[in-house]
């Protein structure tokens, strides 16, 4: 098996973040939520717009399922602590957003990221190309109940020299627990809402 460089992985970057208080009170549930973001050579820099990216994908995109839900798995206490999941690319200006795409979109990463994580909910995600140090928001929602609001969330990753032109970033993003003060209940108890119904209150 190839090492990192064959791979093209410049660095992982780890980050996480926990929040003591939300409107001044602590939240019921702690939890933290955290990044692991992989930067790595563009396997397509430099091809044409019809190219096949297949191949390269067989071969990146499972190695990155692995090492980031390892890295996440680790810090945050195991694959049961880990409640909600989402994922994310970042392509330099250099590429085609479809690179990013390929390399998170695909039954090679997303379907290995649920099984390590032992979820069963579709990964929810976001994806942009744009320059080094550029931000982006990943969503976050219950690995296995992708119906219930309090795990609704978002984190946001930014590494202050990636993407270079060439580079992605692949992110994976996962929290132990649910917003803090959650309380506006969940789509599978909702009352039926339609526009004829609420009169007045639309009008």
């Amino acid at each position: 098996m190839m090492n990192d460089e064959g791979f093209g992985i410049r660095k992982i970057v780890y980050y996480s973040e926990e929040i003591l208080l939300e409107n001044g009170s602590a939240p019921a549930v702690p939890a933290v939520r955290a990044t692991a973001a992989a930067v790595v050579a563009n396997p397509w820099l430099g091809g044409k717009a019809s190219d096949d990216l297949s191949s390269e994908v067989v071969q990146l995109a499972p190695v990155l399922a692995r090492k980031l839900t390892d890295v996440l798995s680790a810090e945050l206490g195991g694959v049961d602590a880990i409640q909600a999941f989402g994922k994310a690319a970042i392509v330099g200006t250099g590429g085609e957003i479809e690179h990013g795409a390929a390399l998170i979109h695909t039954p090679f990463f997303g379907n290995l990221v649920r099984e390590y994580f032992e979820g069963e909910s579709i990964i929810c995600f976001a994806d942009d190309r744009a320059d080094a140090g550029s931000t982006l928001v990943v969503p976050l929602w219950h690995k296995n109940a992708a119906a219930t609001r309090t795990h609704y969330q978002t984190i946001t990753t930014r590494i202050g020299d990636a993407p270079g032109p060439g580079e992605i970033v692949v992110v994976l993003g996962a929290s132990t627990g649910p917003r803090p003060h959650s309380r506006i209940g969940d789509r599978l108890t909702d009352p039926v809402v339609k526009a004829d119904i609420l009169g007045e209150l639309i009008s």
